[in-house]
């Protein structure tokens, strides 16, 4: 986050802590900002295709956890948290994998707040109008935030110098994770399990086309849209044409 703020100066000699080596409260209170302006958040001013698929993925998740959780008719605290859930789950447990701090919706809890307002507004929106989502409805904001989450969390694993299986993987679990939490949470077997249409292959696939962007020497920004328009244009396609993956058949 970045602010504006005025500080009181110490001289040299002065720290925060005094003889004893306990914190000296009188000193950390002259340091604190004594005049504060709106609070930014640093990813709104510092623009970047990253930061654009990041959030743009956000949203897409939430939009699908979003329509899954008024198909169940939930009340807004299940909303609310259908939402997050599926929007900051794969995030989550891959920067736990990756051992990264602090996550990401700690680091920009901004994103906490929009999610809120997004849920009860739009739980009030198709109240009003009488939307009735249906299980189609939710496929398509999910396929755009598989593709996106897809390629950034692949990427992330490679700036953190992962082997490129486990780079692959990394973004796979981003990208299907929160999925498979929203539907567990709506009491529904996940989809990338019961579905039988390529999901988290789709995925993998859509990783591998990161991987090979970087070994090329490509921009960064190419690897992302690449990799997130291959994941995203695999699953639209396999929901279109109805591929589907063998499967156990019942004797």
């Amino acid at each position: 986050m970045r602010c504006h703020h005025t500080l009181t100066h110490l001289s040299a000699d002065q720290t925060l802590r005094d003889g004893n080596g306990s914190l000296n409260w009188r000193l950390i209170h002259a340091v604190r900002p004594k005049t504060t302006t709106f609070m930014i958040p640093e990813a709104w001013t510092q623009p970047s295709p990253a930061v654009a698929i990041e959030a743009t993925a956000i949203m897409a998740f939430a939009v699908s956890g979003l329509l899954e959780a008024a198909r169940k008719k939930l009340d807004p605290v299940g909303v609310c948290i259908v939402v997050g859930l599926t929007a900051f789950g794969g995030g989550t447990l891959r920067d736990v994998l990756l051992d990264r701090r602090p996550f990401f919706w700690v680091e920009h809890s901004w994103w906490l707040w929009m999610l809120i307002g997004l849920s009860l507004l739009s739980m009030f929106f198709l109240q009003t109008r009488h939307f009735a989502p249906t299980e189609r409805a939710v496929q398509w904001p999910d396929a755009v935030g598989l593709g996106l989450f897809t390629a950034g969390g692949t990427q992330l694993a490679m700036v953190a110098d992962m082997p490129a299986i486990v780079a692959v993987l990394m973004g796979t679990i981003t990208a299907v994770f929160g999925g498979v939490l929203r539907d567990i949470v709506c009491n529904e077997i996940p989809q990338a399990f019961r579905d039988h249409r390529p999901y988290a292959v789709c995925s993998f696939a859509g990783g591998w086309v990161v991987i090979a962007a970087g070994q090329f020497g490509l921009p960064g920004w190419v690897g992302l849209v690449a990799g997130a328009a291959c994941a995203t244009a695999l699953r639209a396609l396999a929901l279109v044409f109805d591929w589907r993956l063998p499967h156990w058949r019942a004797h």
